[in-house]
């Protein structure tokens, strides 16, 4: 039913988001490109028949205009919707957005920006604190295999054995910051190669799933809501994912998860996570029983084209996954705006 009635918008949500990130690709501007995908993904969802609810966006609603927590999108919200929104045919859902996700990467040109989104029936996705997560993400044949609780070391080996491959050639990524260095340090030593990501671990984990990306492993400490948002796709694919959440900001070194450790705990009680330590499977982070995940990349990227703008359109590249149908489809689109002088054909 949600595949039915939303696949193709969503796939137009993240491809009018890509498109109005990709006119600032470059020039240094991260918060404006992250403001006008912000802008150009609400506008879209607004248009489709449904009532969505945002569960992972832009911040609280002090601190984000748009698509923030708690806000309700879809023509079905509107004032009026009775008139035209039957609610016994209504399904209502939960949305997961990152309108641009890797602001930086945008911004200096640099490849594996997306605009994504997941969606799920009401209750569907973790509505993930902004905190951390410690994440693992894996092929399928590794999945319930390699574990988050074990050291990276036996995890390569596991992994070596799963996918029939040297530890040498395996390739693992890793966030490049200061709270990894030992993480890092540790594949090295174990043998296997690391690909340091400034930003943009959903590419990196949805890469795992992907046999030729030659991208075996996602490990490490990233950003909370965006794991979500991984663990969708991943369990549309049936990859491993799992994550951890981590609230003390001595591990993170950034400060940027509030002034305690004590405060996050009591912050995670307040949301009803009774165990803060609890580790999340897939299936927990994305519990629906039908998930949709969609990007569309702004910058090229391992999996996508980005954005290639052209006198009078644009082209995109999107990627929609559905385990309704168990399928993932990738979406080439020519946007052809007034009227072009040619089309792009690559």
């Amino acid at each position: 039913m949600i595949e039915t009635t939303l696949g193709l918008e969503i796939i137009e949500v993240v491809e009018q988001a890509a498109i109005a990130s990709a006119k600032w690709m470059g020039k240094g501007e991260k918060n404006t490109a992250d403001q006008v995908a912000v802008e150009a993904m609400r506008e879209r969802m607004n248009k489709i028949h449904m009532r969505g609810r945002i569960v992972i966006g832009e911040g609280e609603r002090d601190e984000a205009p748009m698509l923030y927590i708690g806000e309700e999108v879809g023509i079905c919200t509107q004032p009026d919707a009775h008139t035209y929104c039957n609610p016994d045919e209504l399904v209502e859902i939960d949305i997961a957005v990152d309108p641009c996700e890797g602001t930086n990467l945008v911004a200096y040109g640099q490849p594996g920006s997306m605009a994504v989104l997941a969606i799920s029936e009401k209750g569907g996705l973790f509505a993930a604190p902004d905190f951390y997560m410690k994440k693992l993400a894996a092929p399928p044949a590794a999945k319930n295999h390699v574990d988050i609780n074990k050291s990276a070391t036996e995890n390569l080996q596991i992994l070596s054995e799963c996918l029939d491959r040297s530890i040498e050639e395996l390739v693992v990524v890793v966030m490049k910051r200061d709270r990894h260095k030992e993480l890092i340090d540790e594949i090295r030593q174990a043998g296997a190669r690391v690909r340091l990501i400034t930003d943009g671990d959903v590419s990196a984990a949805l890469s795992c799933a992907f046999a030729g990306t030659n991208i075996h492993a996602l490990m490490g400490i990233g950003a909370a809501p965006e794991g979500v948002i991984s663990a969708a796709a991943m369990r549309c694919l049936g990859g491993h994912f799992q994550g951890q959440l981590i609230y003390d900001p001595d591990v993170v070194k950034t400060g940027l998860i509030g002034e305690s450790k004590e405060g996050n705990i009591e912050r995670l009680q307040q949301m009803g996570i009774k165990d803060p330590d609890k580790v999340y499977n897939s299936h927990e982070l994305a519990s629906g029983e039908t998930v949709l995940f969609a990007a569309c990349g702004i910058t090229p990227g391992t999996l996508m084209e980005g954005v290639r703008l052209f006198h009078g359109g644009a082209r995109t590249q999107s990627l929609v996954i559905s385990s309704q149908s168990m399928t993932a489809r990738f979406v080439d689109t020519i946007h052809m705006f007034d009227q072009p002088k040619y089309i792009q054909l690559k």
